[in-house]
Protein backbone atom coordinates (compact mmCIF):
# COMPACT_ATOMS: atom_id res chain seq x y z
CA UNK A 1 0.00 0.00 0.00
CA UNK A 2 0.99 3.58 -0.70
CA UNK A 3 1.22 5.63 2.24
CA UNK A 4 2.55 9.24 2.78
CA UNK A 5 4.50 9.89 5.66
CA UNK A 6 1.79 11.53 7.90
CA UNK A 7 -0.22 8.81 7.15
CA UNK A 8 2.40 6.66 8.53
CA UNK A 9 2.34 8.52 11.58
CA UNK A 10 -1.54 8.32 12.17
CA UNK A 11 -1.41 4.40 11.57
CA UNK A 12 1.19 4.29 13.92
CA UNK A 13 -0.66 5.91 16.92
CA UNK A 14 -3.85 3.52 15.69
CA UNK A 15 -1.46 0.60 16.40
CA UNK A 16 -0.29 1.94 19.63
CA UNK A 17 -3.71 2.46 20.62
CA UNK A 18 -3.71 6.21 21.11
CA UNK A 19 -6.88 7.96 20.71
CA UNK A 20 -6.29 11.67 21.44
CA UNK A 21 -4.06 13.80 21.23
CA UNK A 22 -3.25 17.05 21.78
CA UNK A 23 -1.40 20.18 20.04
CA UNK A 24 -1.35 23.29 18.09
CA UNK A 25 -0.98 23.22 14.21
CA UNK A 26 1.97 25.13 12.38
CA UNK A 27 3.73 25.45 8.87
CA UNK A 28 5.72 22.45 9.80
CA UNK A 29 2.93 19.65 11.00
CA UNK A 30 -0.27 20.52 8.62
CA UNK A 31 0.61 17.55 6.59
CA UNK A 32 0.06 15.19 9.71
CA UNK A 33 -2.58 17.21 10.75
CA UNK A 34 -4.29 16.64 7.41
CA UNK A 35 -3.93 13.17 8.10
CA UNK A 36 -5.32 13.27 11.67
CA UNK A 37 -8.51 14.67 10.40
CA UNK A 38 -9.72 11.99 8.13
CA UNK A 39 -7.79 9.22 11.31
CA UNK A 40 -10.91 9.53 13.84
CA UNK A 41 -8.18 10.36 16.36
CA UNK A 42 -9.53 13.03 18.86
CA UNK A 43 -7.43 15.87 18.41
CA UNK A 44 -7.61 18.52 21.59
CA UNK A 45 -6.44 21.69 20.68
CA UNK A 46 -4.25 23.51 23.62
CA UNK A 47 -3.91 27.11 23.79
CA UNK A 48 -0.29 26.79 24.12
CA UNK A 49 2.31 23.87 23.24
CA UNK A 50 3.43 23.81 26.75
CA UNK A 51 -0.05 23.05 27.68
CA UNK A 52 -0.41 20.21 24.96
CA UNK A 53 2.52 18.85 26.73
CA UNK A 54 0.92 18.85 29.90
CA UNK A 55 -2.21 17.59 29.26
CA UNK A 56 -0.18 14.73 27.66
CA UNK A 57 1.65 14.12 30.91
CA UNK A 58 -1.67 14.31 32.66
CA UNK A 59 -3.13 11.21 30.44
CA UNK A 60 0.14 9.40 30.60
CA UNK A 61 0.52 9.77 34.79
CA UNK A 62 -2.99 8.74 35.18
CA UNK A 63 -2.89 5.53 32.68
CA UNK A 64 0.74 4.53 32.98
CA UNK A 65 0.85 4.20 29.20
CA UNK A 66 2.58 6.92 26.25
CA UNK A 67 0.40 10.10 25.61
CA UNK A 68 0.97 12.26 22.46
CA UNK A 69 1.45 15.77 22.05
CA UNK A 70 2.14 18.12 18.49
CA UNK A 71 3.80 20.82 17.79
CA UNK A 72 5.28 22.67 14.76
CA UNK A 73 8.89 23.48 14.11
CA UNK A 74 10.85 26.16 15.42
CA UNK A 75 8.65 28.32 18.40
CA UNK A 76 6.33 25.41 18.78
CA UNK A 77 8.26 22.86 19.30
CA UNK A 78 10.81 25.00 21.69
CA UNK A 79 7.43 25.73 23.98
CA UNK A 80 7.54 21.84 24.40
CA UNK A 81 11.00 21.95 26.20
CA UNK A 82 9.78 22.23 29.67
CA UNK A 83 6.81 19.56 29.79
CA UNK A 84 9.64 17.31 28.42
CA UNK A 85 12.12 18.22 30.84
CA UNK A 86 9.30 17.42 33.70
CA UNK A 87 8.15 14.25 32.03
CA UNK A 88 12.36 13.12 31.98
CA UNK A 89 12.46 13.99 35.83
CA UNK A 90 9.18 12.41 36.97
CA UNK A 91 9.57 9.35 34.86
CA UNK A 92 6.62 10.27 32.73
CA UNK A 93 6.09 8.73 29.61
CA UNK A 94 5.04 10.91 26.54
CA UNK A 95 5.97 10.84 23.02
CA UNK A 96 6.43 14.36 21.16
CA UNK A 97 6.36 14.60 17.30
CA UNK A 98 7.09 17.62 16.52
CA UNK A 99 7.31 19.20 12.56
CA UNK A 100 10.61 20.35 10.90
CA UNK A 101 11.48 22.31 8.45
CA UNK A 102 12.11 19.87 4.91
CA UNK A 103 15.35 18.24 4.91
CA UNK A 104 17.29 20.72 2.25
CA UNK A 105 16.59 23.59 4.85
CA UNK A 106 17.94 22.46 8.02
CA UNK A 107 21.17 24.25 8.76
CA UNK A 108 20.60 27.03 6.89
CA UNK A 109 18.62 29.10 9.62
CA UNK A 110 15.58 28.62 7.61
CA UNK A 111 12.31 30.51 8.87
CA UNK A 112 11.00 28.51 12.11
CA UNK A 113 13.84 26.20 12.22
CA UNK A 114 15.32 25.55 15.62
CA UNK A 115 17.86 22.34 15.71
CA UNK A 116 15.12 20.56 17.93
CA UNK A 117 16.97 16.96 17.96
CA UNK A 118 20.01 18.73 19.79
CA UNK A 119 18.25 20.94 21.84
CA UNK A 120 16.45 17.97 23.66
CA UNK A 121 18.92 15.71 23.79
CA UNK A 122 19.52 16.09 27.93
CA UNK A 123 16.30 16.48 28.24
CA UNK A 124 14.37 13.48 26.88
CA UNK A 125 14.95 9.46 27.58
CA UNK A 126 15.56 9.80 23.98
CA UNK A 127 15.42 12.01 20.55
CA UNK A 128 14.59 11.25 16.40
CA UNK A 129 14.99 13.43 13.85
CA UNK A 130 13.82 11.66 10.97
CA UNK A 131 15.53 11.35 7.59
CA UNK A 132 14.75 8.82 5.62
CA UNK A 133 10.73 7.88 5.29
CA UNK A 134 11.43 4.41 4.86
CA UNK A 135 12.83 4.25 8.51
CA UNK A 136 9.49 6.42 10.26
CA UNK A 137 7.42 3.30 10.84
CA UNK A 138 9.85 1.53 12.59
CA UNK A 139 11.06 4.93 14.89
CA UNK A 140 7.47 5.38 15.97
CA UNK A 141 7.53 2.19 17.02
CA UNK A 142 10.89 2.59 19.13
CA UNK A 143 9.47 5.70 20.53
CA UNK A 144 6.56 4.26 21.82
CA UNK A 145 8.79 1.10 22.67
CA UNK A 146 11.17 3.25 24.73
CA UNK A 147 9.08 5.97 26.40
CA UNK A 148 7.70 2.63 27.92
CA UNK A 149 10.25 0.26 28.95
CA UNK A 150 12.47 0.61 32.02
CA UNK A 151 12.08 3.16 33.47
CA UNK A 152 9.37 5.34 31.69
CA UNK A 153 10.48 8.74 30.52
CA UNK A 154 9.56 11.42 27.10
CA UNK A 155 10.81 10.13 23.69
CA UNK A 156 11.36 13.11 20.68
CA UNK A 157 10.28 12.83 17.30
CA UNK A 158 11.11 15.87 15.01
CA UNK A 159 10.10 14.67 11.80
CA UNK A 160 10.66 17.04 8.43
CA UNK A 161 7.95 18.82 6.19
CA UNK A 162 8.96 16.76 3.07
CA UNK A 163 9.53 13.69 5.29
CA UNK A 164 5.57 13.90 6.28
CA UNK A 165 4.25 14.63 2.36
CA UNK A 166 6.87 11.74 1.10
CA UNK A 167 5.04 8.75 -0.38
CA UNK A 168 6.48 5.18 0.01
CA UNK A 169 5.12 1.67 -0.63
CA UNK A 170 5.03 -0.18 2.42
CA UNK A 171 3.34 -3.95 3.23
CA UNK A 172 2.34 -2.79 6.52
CA UNK A 173 2.63 -0.70 9.86
CA UNK A 174 4.60 -2.81 12.01
CA UNK A 175 2.80 -4.10 15.58
CA UNK A 176 4.17 -2.33 18.63
CA UNK A 177 7.41 -4.21 20.75
CA UNK A 178 6.66 -5.80 23.64
CA UNK A 179 7.85 -4.63 26.56
CA UNK A 180 10.31 -6.91 28.25
CA UNK A 181 9.77 -8.59 31.82
CA UNK A 182 11.38 -7.44 34.48
CA UNK A 183 14.79 -8.81 35.43
CA UNK A 184 15.21 -9.77 38.88
CA UNK A 185 18.00 -10.10 41.37
CA UNK A 186 19.90 -12.48 42.54
CA UNK A 187 18.06 -14.54 45.39
CA UNK A 188 21.11 -14.33 47.70
CA UNK A 189 20.98 -10.17 47.31
CA UNK A 190 17.28 -10.72 48.72
CA UNK A 191 18.00 -13.10 51.22
CA UNK A 192 20.72 -10.55 52.58
CA UNK A 193 18.48 -7.25 52.42
CA UNK A 194 15.87 -9.23 53.84
CA UNK A 195 18.20 -10.52 57.29
CA UNK A 196 18.84 -7.17 57.11
CA UNK A 197 15.47 -6.24 58.04
CA UNK A 198 14.53 -8.90 60.27
CA UNK A 199 17.55 -7.86 62.13
CA UNK A 200 16.81 -3.48 62.59
CA UNK A 201 15.51 -2.66 65.40
CA UNK A 202 14.52 1.23 63.53
CA UNK A 203 13.74 0.30 60.47
CA UNK A 204 11.79 3.06 58.00
CA UNK A 205 10.51 2.43 54.06
CA UNK A 206 10.86 5.44 51.61
CA UNK A 207 8.76 4.71 48.96
CA UNK A 208 8.68 7.24 45.61
CA UNK A 209 7.43 7.65 42.62
CA UNK A 210 8.52 3.71 41.70
CA UNK A 211 6.06 2.40 43.63
CA UNK A 212 3.19 3.94 41.88
CA UNK A 213 4.76 3.78 38.57
CA UNK A 214 4.95 -0.31 39.01
CA UNK A 215 1.22 -0.70 40.48
CA UNK A 216 3.29 -2.66 43.77
CA UNK A 217 1.14 0.11 46.34
CA UNK A 218 -0.91 -2.95 47.33
CA UNK A 219 2.19 -5.39 47.55
CA UNK A 220 4.10 -2.11 49.50
CA UNK A 221 1.33 -2.36 52.08
CA UNK A 222 1.42 -6.01 52.95
CA UNK A 223 5.34 -5.90 53.19
CA UNK A 224 5.24 -2.91 55.50
CA UNK A 225 2.26 -4.97 57.83
CA UNK A 226 3.91 -8.08 57.67
CA UNK A 227 7.39 -6.63 58.73
CA UNK A 228 6.25 -3.53 61.22
CA UNK A 229 7.88 -1.15 59.48
CA UNK A 230 6.65 2.74 59.21
CA UNK A 231 6.19 3.76 55.89
CA UNK A 232 7.52 7.83 55.04
CA UNK A 233 6.85 9.17 51.39
CA UNK A 234 8.71 11.22 49.27
CA UNK A 235 6.24 13.64 47.13
CA UNK A 236 6.33 11.51 44.24
CA UNK A 237 5.72 8.52 46.60
CA UNK A 238 1.98 10.53 47.93
CA UNK A 239 -0.51 7.83 47.03
CA UNK A 240 1.78 4.92 47.48
CA UNK A 241 0.24 4.22 50.68
CA UNK A 242 -2.64 4.33 52.33
CA UNK A 243 -3.34 8.01 54.58
CA UNK A 244 -5.22 6.54 57.51
CA UNK A 245 -2.78 3.55 58.10
CA UNK A 246 -0.86 3.50 61.13
CA UNK A 247 2.41 2.55 59.88
CA UNK A 248 2.12 5.84 57.88
CA UNK A 249 3.95 8.61 58.42
CA UNK A 250 3.87 10.74 56.04
CA UNK A 251 5.41 13.23 53.58
CA UNK A 252 9.26 13.13 54.38
CA UNK A 253 12.19 16.31 53.93
CA UNK A 254 11.95 19.55 53.94
CA UNK A 255 8.09 20.40 53.36
CA UNK A 256 7.87 17.07 55.21
CA UNK A 257 6.27 16.53 58.74
CA UNK A 258 8.59 17.20 61.39
CA UNK A 259 7.83 14.12 63.48
CA UNK A 260 9.13 12.48 59.90
CA UNK A 261 12.32 13.55 59.50
CA UNK A 262 13.04 12.98 63.32
CA UNK A 263 11.77 9.04 62.71
CA UNK A 264 14.19 8.82 59.55
CA UNK A 265 16.97 10.57 62.03
CA UNK A 266 16.59 8.17 65.00
CA UNK A 267 16.39 4.98 62.19
CA UNK A 268 18.84 2.15 61.77
CA UNK A 269 17.66 0.89 58.52
CA UNK A 270 15.96 3.25 55.33
CA UNK A 271 14.34 1.05 52.85
CA UNK A 272 14.63 3.22 49.55
CA UNK A 273 11.93 1.68 47.09
CA UNK A 274 11.65 3.21 43.96
CA UNK A 275 12.84 7.07 45.16
CA UNK A 276 15.66 9.43 44.48
CA UNK A 277 18.06 10.80 47.48
CA UNK A 278 17.10 14.18 46.09
CA UNK A 279 17.92 17.26 47.98
CA UNK A 280 14.49 18.48 48.53
CA UNK A 281 14.28 15.15 50.55
CA UNK A 282 17.52 14.73 52.31
CA UNK A 283 19.38 18.20 52.90
CA UNK A 284 22.85 18.11 53.22
CA UNK A 285 23.18 14.47 52.11
CA UNK A 286 26.01 13.97 55.06
CA UNK A 287 23.41 14.98 57.52
CA UNK A 288 20.61 12.77 56.09
CA UNK A 289 19.39 9.12 58.43
CA UNK A 290 23.26 9.04 59.77
CA UNK A 291 22.58 6.61 61.89
CA UNK A 292 21.31 4.36 59.32
CA UNK A 293 22.33 1.53 56.54
CA UNK A 294 20.73 2.31 53.22
CA UNK A 295 18.88 -0.29 51.35
CA UNK A 296 18.38 0.89 47.48
CA UNK A 297 15.87 -0.63 45.25
CA UNK A 298 15.80 1.25 42.12
CA UNK A 299 14.87 -0.20 38.47
CA UNK A 300 17.67 2.63 36.71
CA UNK A 301 21.13 1.46 37.62
CA UNK A 302 22.08 5.09 37.47
CA UNK A 303 20.38 6.34 40.78
CA UNK A 304 22.06 3.95 42.96
CA UNK A 305 24.68 5.75 45.09
CA UNK A 306 24.42 8.79 42.78
CA UNK A 307 23.45 11.02 45.56
CA UNK A 308 23.55 8.39 48.88
CA UNK A 309 25.62 5.65 49.07
CA UNK A 310 23.61 2.57 49.80
CA UNK A 311 25.12 -0.37 51.85
CA UNK A 312 23.06 -2.89 49.83
CA UNK A 313 21.49 -2.29 46.34
CA UNK A 314 19.51 -4.04 43.95
CA UNK A 315 18.60 -2.75 40.23
CA UNK A 316 15.36 -3.80 40.04
CA UNK A 317 11.61 -2.96 39.51
CA UNK A 318 10.30 -2.00 42.45
CA UNK A 319 6.91 -4.55 42.54
CA UNK A 320 9.47 -7.25 41.95
CA UNK A 321 11.33 -6.47 44.62
CA UNK A 322 9.01 -6.78 47.28
CA UNK A 323 7.19 -9.45 45.52
CA UNK A 324 10.81 -11.09 45.78
CA UNK A 325 11.18 -10.20 49.63
CA UNK A 326 7.90 -11.17 51.11
CA UNK A 327 9.10 -14.96 51.42
CA UNK A 328 12.16 -14.20 53.48
CA UNK A 329 11.13 -11.29 55.71
CA UNK A 330 9.13 -12.32 59.13
CA UNK A 331 6.40 -10.93 60.89
CA UNK A 332 8.23 -8.63 63.66
CA UNK A 333 7.30 -6.84 66.45
CA UNK A 334 8.52 -3.43 66.41
CA UNK A 335 6.12 -1.91 69.00
CA UNK A 336 8.74 0.15 71.29
CA UNK A 337 9.41 1.83 67.45
CA UNK A 338 6.15 1.99 66.79
CA UNK A 339 5.58 3.61 70.47
CA UNK A 340 8.48 6.19 69.86
CA UNK A 341 7.24 7.09 66.57
CA UNK A 342 3.65 8.44 68.31
CA UNK A 343 5.44 10.09 71.26
CA UNK A 344 7.40 11.99 68.44
CA UNK A 345 4.66 12.75 66.75
CA UNK A 346 2.75 13.67 69.96
CA UNK A 347 5.69 16.21 70.44
CA UNK A 348 6.51 17.81 66.68
CA UNK A 349 3.06 17.40 65.08
CA UNK A 350 0.41 18.46 67.27
CA UNK A 351 -2.43 20.21 65.82
CA UNK A 352 -2.92 23.99 65.79
CA UNK A 353 -6.45 25.34 65.57
CA UNK A 354 -6.48 27.03 61.82
CA UNK A 355 -9.42 29.98 60.80
CA UNK A 356 -12.06 28.27 58.69
CA UNK A 357 -10.24 30.29 55.45
CA UNK A 358 -7.15 29.28 55.73
CA UNK A 359 -5.86 27.24 52.87
CA UNK A 360 -5.23 23.88 55.15
CA UNK A 361 -8.74 24.08 56.21
CA UNK A 362 -9.98 24.43 52.61
CA UNK A 363 -8.17 22.10 51.27
CA UNK A 364 -9.36 19.56 54.24
CA UNK A 365 -13.08 20.67 53.29
CA UNK A 366 -12.70 20.10 49.59
CA UNK A 367 -11.47 16.81 50.62
CA UNK A 368 -14.89 16.01 52.35
CA UNK A 369 -17.32 16.99 49.84
CA UNK A 370 -15.24 15.45 46.64
CA UNK A 371 -15.66 12.04 45.95
CA UNK A 372 -12.99 9.37 47.61
CA UNK A 373 -11.83 8.56 44.26
CA UNK A 374 -10.92 11.69 42.77
CA UNK A 375 -7.88 12.49 40.69
CA UNK A 376 -5.99 15.44 42.38
CA UNK A 377 -3.27 17.53 40.49
CA UNK A 378 -1.26 20.57 41.72
CA UNK A 379 0.66 23.45 40.63
CA UNK A 380 3.94 24.04 42.07
CA UNK A 381 4.60 26.69 45.26
CA UNK A 382 3.35 26.91 48.76
CA UNK A 383 0.06 25.44 48.10
CA UNK A 384 1.58 21.81 46.65
CA UNK A 385 2.73 21.64 50.22
CA UNK A 386 -0.22 22.15 52.37
CA UNK A 387 -2.13 19.54 49.51
CA UNK A 388 0.64 17.20 49.86
CA UNK A 389 0.55 17.67 53.72
CA UNK A 390 -3.10 17.60 54.20
CA UNK A 391 -5.21 15.54 51.47
CA UNK A 392 -6.06 11.96 51.79
CA UNK A 393 -5.02 10.34 48.45
CA UNK A 394 -6.32 7.14 47.38
CA UNK A 395 -3.75 4.86 46.70
CA UNK A 396 -2.61 4.57 42.72
CA UNK A 397 -2.52 6.86 39.93
CA UNK A 398 -4.60 9.65 41.64
CA UNK A 399 -1.84 12.71 42.63
CA UNK A 400 -0.23 14.57 40.14
CA UNK A 401 2.07 16.97 40.18
CA UNK A 402 5.53 18.39 39.17
CA UNK A 403 8.11 16.66 41.62
CA UNK A 404 11.89 16.80 40.13
CA UNK A 405 11.50 19.81 38.30
CA UNK A 406 8.94 21.83 39.72
CA UNK A 407 7.18 23.70 36.78
CA UNK A 408 4.85 26.32 38.02
CA UNK A 409 1.87 26.02 35.11
CA UNK A 410 1.57 22.08 35.54
CA UNK A 411 -1.63 21.72 37.47
CA UNK A 412 -4.27 23.26 35.04
CA UNK A 413 -3.29 21.26 32.31
CA UNK A 414 -2.35 18.07 33.56
CA UNK A 415 -5.74 18.18 35.26
CA UNK A 416 -7.33 18.18 31.47
CA UNK A 417 -5.48 15.27 31.16
CA UNK A 418 -6.55 13.14 33.95
CA UNK A 419 -9.94 13.84 33.01
CA UNK A 420 -9.29 13.23 29.57
CA UNK A 421 -8.11 9.94 30.44
CA UNK A 422 -10.88 8.99 32.66
CA UNK A 423 -14.36 10.67 32.11
CA UNK A 424 -15.92 9.07 34.54
CA UNK A 425 -13.38 10.66 37.99
CA UNK A 426 -13.74 14.16 39.55
CA UNK A 427 -10.57 16.09 38.68
CA UNK A 428 -9.41 18.83 41.44
CA UNK A 429 -7.20 21.21 40.42
CA UNK A 430 -5.43 22.64 43.31
CA UNK A 431 -3.51 25.86 42.53
CA UNK A 432 -2.02 29.01 43.67
CA UNK A 433 -2.07 33.15 42.83
CA UNK A 434 1.09 32.68 41.01
CA UNK A 435 1.25 28.89 38.85
CA UNK A 436 -2.34 29.63 37.65
CA UNK A 437 -1.47 32.26 35.59
CA UNK A 438 0.99 30.35 34.08
CA UNK A 439 -0.88 28.16 31.69
CA UNK A 440 -4.23 30.04 32.10
CA UNK A 441 -4.93 30.15 28.56
CA UNK A 442 -5.43 26.49 29.20
CA UNK A 443 -9.17 27.52 30.75
CA UNK A 444 -10.30 27.84 27.20
CA UNK A 445 -9.14 24.55 26.41
CA UNK A 446 -11.48 22.79 29.43
CA UNK A 447 -13.78 25.59 28.48
CA UNK A 448 -13.96 23.61 25.08
CA UNK A 449 -14.26 20.37 26.35
CA UNK A 450 -16.39 20.95 29.08
CA UNK A 451 -14.90 18.17 31.26
CA UNK A 452 -15.15 17.30 35.29
CA UNK A 453 -12.45 19.53 36.66
CA UNK A 454 -12.45 21.67 39.60
CA UNK A 455 -9.67 24.52 40.01
CA UNK A 456 -9.27 25.52 43.34
CA UNK A 457 -6.89 29.00 43.53
CA UNK A 458 -5.49 29.48 47.28
CA UNK A 459 -3.85 32.76 47.21
CA UNK A 460 -1.39 33.85 49.19
CA UNK A 461 -0.41 37.05 47.87
CA UNK A 462 2.48 36.22 46.87
CA UNK A 463 4.62 33.70 44.31
CA UNK A 464 5.03 31.84 48.34
CA UNK A 465 6.77 28.83 49.62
Amino acid sequence: MKLTGSQIIVESLRKHEIYVVTGIPGGSNLPLYSALHESGIEHVLARHEQGAGFIAQGMARCTGKPAVCLATSGPGATNLVTALADAKMDSVPIVAITGQVSLPYIGTDAFQEVDMFGLSLSITKHSFLVKKIDELAGIMRDAFYIASSGRPGPVLVDIPKDIQNQVIEIDSIPEPRPLPGHSKPDDREIIKIAEAINKSKRPVIYPGGGVVISGACAVLREFAEKTSVPVAVSLRGLSSFYHDHPLYMGLIGMHGNVSTNMVIDEADLVICIGARFNDRTTGTTSGFCPNARIIHADIDSSEIDKIRRSDMAVTCDAGVFLEMLMPHVEHTNRSSWLARIDELKKIHDAGINLPPQHPVEIIRTISRCAPKDSLVATDVGQHQMWVARTYPFTVGRTFLTSGGLGTMGFGLPAAIGAALADRSKTVICFSGDGSILMNIQELATLADLDLNVKVIILNNGQLGL
